[in-house]
């Protein structure tokens, strides 16, 4: 295990104290890198050959990985206006019964590959809204997942789902600890009355309370809160406001997330009214106060839109140089390959990724084929892997050392990444970052914009960035704004 160097364990309480004009010049559009290459460099020529490949690859090493499983339930209730998810809102509960039947034939398709080596230690539902099901379905496609892969003891796997708490009960809530997960994360994005009328989710304080209860009442290891700043409506005052309410509630971890305003993406967010939403420099003053009032709480500022408390598994993964990231966010179990089933799920096995259709009429059509849904992917090249590798290790562990990439690649880190090396200089300079010989370490005041750090080794996006700019052009708006 790579031993962090010491100016890691600095306190995040100094995170807040980043200038202003710092941050506005650096608050540009960038991937949020769940993954590297990210999903818009997948293509189609990757094709199920290629993925079946990449579990044989697996099956022929000597000592087989833990595997982490993703099912992506796509259907809600009603619409969100901020949501950016790939999600199907029906009241039509016949379309899920239909989507589950499919659903299962992928998971037995892919239990069957990875037959003998199908130790699951992480499980993930995820949406769309996975508690729109009922309860005989969860505990039918629970049922379904044990039968295909072999589940890990409920005190080393990590199985969680995410649930809006207006679609569940308390006994719910049990049924769902007695069906097998130990993790709850709930939506919650703001308590002001004002700013859930804006986005069309009116969920009550008391309603969420009941339900973060019931989730400690049943057993379960942690419960976590999403919330999202920069929503219309929303200022520094409300945000307290709520930011206090869910301190009290006392949940192990909270993910405080940036509203990507994209209407020309994504058609719901049409329904937000533009003169509502906060300017720049309110939306850095939340985040600001984010930082400041949860790390006085005593919650650890983990990375980017992240916090958790300190005895949390993420904090402890973290302190320990253990922590990943993918597609679900940070993880514990940095080990694993990634099976994703379900519409649009994306997968991470050995070196490549690989995605599901993105609709259901294609999505049903691989499956009555006999035919993994997989409609692109990439296959990583020993340059992506480096860089990947080392946006892993910036965005979990705040640093890297250069003298531990020299010795796993055949590279010189300095003459390999010499023009990387020139853009990082701009970022010491502006208190980001420090670069040493055999180091170079994120700064307090630089975790807010880890995203720009780690965009300087991303060679995709420069390389489309140049392209742009030689053809005085300007570059694709597919991603959500940095700050």
């Amino acid at each position: 295990m790579q031993v962090a160097h010491p100016s890691t364990l600095q306190s995040s309480a100094s995170l807040a104290g980043m200038n202003k004009s710092v941050l506005r010049r650096m608050d540009q559009r960038g991937p949020r890198y769940t993954s590297y290459p990210t999903a818009d460099r997948f293509t189609s020529d990757f094709a199920v050959t290629d993925y079946l490949h990449a579990v044989s690859d697996r099956r022929s090493m000597s000592a087989w990985r833990a595997l982490s499983l993703y099912l992506h339930i796509p259907f809600c209730d009603t619409i969100c206006y901020y949501c950016a998810c790939n999600k199907i809102v029906t009241k039509n509960r016949a379309k899920a019964a239909l989507y589950l039947s499919y659903l299962k034939r992928e998971i037995s398709m892919q239990g069957s590959l990875f037959s003998g080596m199908n130790q699951v230690e992480q499980l993930h539902f995820g949406g769309g809204t996975p508690t729109y099901l009922s309860d005989e379905q969860m505990s039918d496609l629970m049922d379904h997942i044990r039968h295909c892969f072999t589940l890990a003891p409920d005190h080393v796997g990590e199985y969680s789902i995410e649930i809006d708490p207006r679609t569940v009960s308390v006994e719910r809530v049990h049924k769902l600890r007695q069906q097998g997960f130990n993790r709850i994360s709930l939506g919650v994005q703001d308590f002001d009355p004002e700013v859930q009328l804006a986005v069309n989710r009116v969920q009550s304080e008391e309603q969420t309370l009941e339900i973060i209860r019931a989730a400690r009442d049943a057993g379960f290891r942690s419960v976590s809160i999403d919330l999202i700043y920069g929503l219309p409506k929303q200022n520094v005052m409300s945000m307290s406001r709520t930011l206090a309410k869910v301190i009290a509630a006392s949940p192990d971890r909270i993910a405080v997330y940036n509203y990507a305003h994209m209407p020309q993406l994504f058609k719901t967010q049409r329904q937000i009214k533009e003169e509502d939403l906060p300017s720049a420099d309110s939306k850095l003053d939340m985040l600001s106060l984010c930082i400041r009032q949860l790390t006085s709480a005593g919650y650890v500022y983990i990375g980017m839109d992240h916090f958790a408390k300190p005895t949390d598994d993420l904090a402890i993964a973290q302190q320990q140089g253990r922590l990943h990231r993918n597609f679900q966010g940070y993880s514990t179990h940095s080990e694993t390959d990634l099976v994703a089933c379900g519409v649009s799920a994306i997968s991470a096995v050995g070196g490549s990724y690989s995605q599901n259709e993105k609709t259901l009429d294609d999505y049903y059509a691989r499956l009555e084929n006999s035919t993994l849904p997989i409609a692109r992917g990439i296959q990583l090249g020993m340059d992506d892997v480096l860089r990947r590798l080392i946006i892993q290790r910036l965005m979990c562990n705040f640093e890297l050392s250069i003298n531990s990439l020299e010795i796993a690649y055949p590279i010189v880190f300095r003459e390999y990444f010499a023009s990387e090396m020139e853009k990082l200089k701009q970022l010491e300079e502006d208190g980001l970052i420090k670069i040493e010989p055999e180091w170079i370490t994120v700064e307090p005041k630089g975790r807010l914009l880890i995203r720009n750090i780690c965009m300087v080794f991303d060679r995709y996006l420069n390389q489309e960035r140049e392209k742009a700019a030689s053809q005085n052009k300007d570059a694709p708006q597919r991603y959500s704004q940095t700050v």
